[in-house]
This record gives structure tokens, sequence and C-alpha cells, in this order.
């Protein structure tokens, strides 16, 4: 009954410059634009995940969450080559939060934030965990 997750919602300062970001620095393809103002986005991921893109309407919190705060924290993306990946995204001039680090079983991991802050988590595993 239950199948899983369609989408993660953000809610975002700058709707239009967020799902941009998106696009350009991971390639994510836009499957839906409202066309409203401010816009709502709907973007696709290379496997099959969405995000979806909506604009905030009320004052931002002053801090930025951390790593070890309580809340839905970070949005973990999948590579096939680690070394890539983290490399592209330098490029890109991504804000790192931390140096790479290896996982359990050979996995890779490092987080960085978008451009409103939001942590996101680059993976990669030798073997899935499901």
């Amino acid at each position: 009954m239950f199948k899983g997750i369609e989408h993660i919602g953000i809610l975002a300062r700058d709707s239009a410059a967020l799902a941009r970001w998106y696009r350009e620095t991971l390639g994510w393809a836009v499957v839906l634009d409202n066309k409203e103002t401010p816009p709502a986005f709907f973007l696709a991921t290379r496997n099959g995940g969405m995000i979806e893109i909506i604009p905030c309407k009320k004052a931002y919190p002053e801090a930025t969450p951390t790593l070890s705060d309580p809340g839905l924290r970070h949005l973990a993306i999948a590579v096939d080559d680690f070394d890539k990946a983290y490399a592209v995204l330098q490029a890109k001039k991504v804000n790192f939060i931390e140096p790479p680090k290896e996982g359990a079983g050979g996995a890779k991991v490092v987080f960085f934030r978008d451009p409103e802050g939001n942590i996101l988590h680059l993976i990669y595993r030798p073997k899935p965990l499901i």
C-alpha cells in the first residue's frame, strides 16, 4: 500500500534561483513549473526521485541548521563515482561542511550546502543497502 517516498519538499527564499542551482549543479531536470509568481518546481533526479521547491512566504529562522540539530537534516545523493562527483562539485565552488570521509563497507561521504543552507550528502556505496 505505502510504496515509498515520491518527493521531498524544500521551502525556498528564492525558488527560481534554488531550482536553477539544482539543475546546473546536480543536473536534475525540471518536470513541473507551476508558472506562478513566485514559482514552484518539481525536479527529477536521474534515478527517479524528485524534490519539490516551494516558495516560502514566511521569515526564515536566523540560525543555519547544523548536522547535529534535530529534525530532517540532510538529503543524500547517491553517485557511482565519488571522486569524480566530488571534483565536479569542487569546480562548481560548492559550500562543503567538512572534508570527505570513508564509511562502513567502503562507503564515501561528504556533506555540503545548497545556496539556501540546506544540507546535502554525497554518498557512494560499493554495495547498496537494499
